[in-house]
């Protein structure tokens, strides 16, 4: 297939290189040094959205918030003034819910399928092609993206309907936020009461508090290896995103809000570039500790 990706960030290079190396003809949008390795192996550069667009029988999304899908898609040069008719589209951002329909809606105006198929699994997930896949969208539209989705993840679900996926992801957020605030106390704790971190993790893992979380970032918590795989400014949106769903539902998230104000200080603090097991960080300042 010939494919226009547009985001080449953390997420979308490895992304992007798992297509190429499947033998899929890329158009990648606005090569910057960091990703210009995926020209050599294969891709075609593109000064535009539009121009990675031209043509092509899909086009990816992977940006980091809800105003950057907008502009790719419906600004000067967007992509649905270029797609094709019977075009997909599919948009592997975490974004707002509601704004992800309207946006399907306007592509299946344009005579194209919308997947919404945000991920989970950090950078180490792009990496290995082993992501888990939330997808919102028609039958039809999930089986058409289902071939490019396996090339990219391990885990793909069809959750429903245009913006089910988005509200997955959503509620993926929630937990992983929840749960390294979490780790990140008992660490806290831990190292507060002179007994090694590492063996207190150590203990837990294997009983009812192991998760990935308490494997991956409570290492990282550690190690102080904040190094981001994925950063608080991205996962603090995320939880934004959660929070005002719950304010226009007329919902109770208090531990979400909690969360999302304890990234708010990481961010004031000058964290926000830091990967979000660096929250204990926030924790410790704040404790005095």
């Amino acid at each position: 297939m010939r494919i226009g990706f547009i985001g080449l960030g953390v997420m979308g290079r490895p992304m992007a290189g798992h297509l190429i190396a499947a033998g899929h003809e890329l158009a990648l949008s606005r090569v910057k040094p960091v990703s210009a390795h995926l020209v050599e192996a294969g891709g075609k550069a593109a000064t535009t959205p539009a121009e990675a667009e031209k043509g092509a029988d899909a086009v990816i999304l992977m940006l980091p918030d809800t105003p950057d899908v907008e502009a790719v898609l419906t600004g000067p040069d967007g992509v649905i003034g270029a797609l094709k008719p019977g075009a997909i589209v599919i948009d592997m951002s975490s974004i707002d819910p509601v704004a992800t329909r309207r946006f399907a809606d306007g592509v299946a105006e344009a005579g194209a399928l919308w997947v919404d198929a945000p991920v989970s699994g950090g950078q180490a997930g792009a990496g290995n092609a082993a992501l888990s896949i939330m997808c919102g969208g028609t039958d039809a539209a999930f089986a058409a993206a289902l071939p490019l989705l396996e090339l990219m993840g391990k885990r793909i679900t069809h959750v429903g309907g245009n913006g089910a996926g988005r509200t997955a992801k959503v509620c993926n957020q929630i937990i992983v936020g929840l749960t390294i605030e979490a780790v990140a106390e008992a660490m806290l704790l831990a190292g507060a009461m002179d007994v090694d971190r590492a063996k207190v993790r150590e203990a837990l893992l294997g009983g009812f508090a192991d998760s990935t979380i308490l494997k991956v970032h409570g290492e990282r918590m550690i190690d102080e290896a904040f190094d981001p795989g994925f950063r608080i400014n991205l996962h603090r949106k995320d939880m934004t995103l959660a929070t005002e769903a719950a304010r226009s539902l007329g919902l109770a998230l208090p531990n979400a809000a909690n969360v999302q104000q304890l990234m708010n200080a990481a961010i004031g603090r000058g964290d926000g570039d830091l990967d979000h097991s660096a929250l204990i960080r926030t924790l410790a300042a704040m404790s005095s500790a």
